[in-house]
């Protein structure tokens, strides 16, 4: 069977809109709690979180739909997604097993348990976490650069 090449246009639109949503979050870095509490910030961040964590996990899901795995192991669920990339090298299996994992159940709170979610912890988050966004997208233009490295092409 021939391989599907991964879509650069639908890496780099990806890839894009992480960098947008990290930029967007930075501006709440700088105001304290009080500040962020205010007005629609937390909404705002919300917004832009959960599109960067949506992007990161169609592109996990993208590259892992080029790689030879069989049906009954394909993963469905964004955590699978996390495990998989780091089972295939495509991220490092520790970042896989924490930080993308992590990643993946967050995800998975913001849009099913978004009514559980406070304005402290999503504070923290952005306080503490914006570079492991920055990290995944490292590994993927890893990926990119030599795709044949990981047993996938691009075009």
């Amino acid at each position: 069977m021939k391989q599907v090449p991964l879509n650069r246009q639908t890496m780099e639109s990806r890839l894009r809109e992480i960098a947008v949503d990290i930029e967007k979050l930075r501006k709440f870095k700088d105001l304290p709690l009080s500040e962020f509490n205010k007005g629609e910030n937390f909404a705002i961040a919300e917004h832009y979180l959960r599109r960067a964590l949506e992007a990161v996990f169609d592109m996990g899901n993208h590259i892992l739909s080029r790689l030879s795995i069989p049906p009954g192991e394909r993963p469905t669920m964004y955590k699978e997604i996390a495990l998989s990339l780091g089972r295939y090298n495509i991220v490092p299996p520790d970042f896989a097993q924490g930080v993308l994992k992590d990643m993946a159940g967050y995800r998975n709170r913001l849009v099913h348990f978004y009514y559980e979610i406070t304005k402290k912890e999503l504070y923290q988050i952005i306080q503490e976490n914006l570079g492991d966004l920055e990290k995944f997208c490292k590994y993927i233009l890893e990926v990119m650069e030599k795709p044949e490295d990981y047993g996938l092409k691009i075009k």
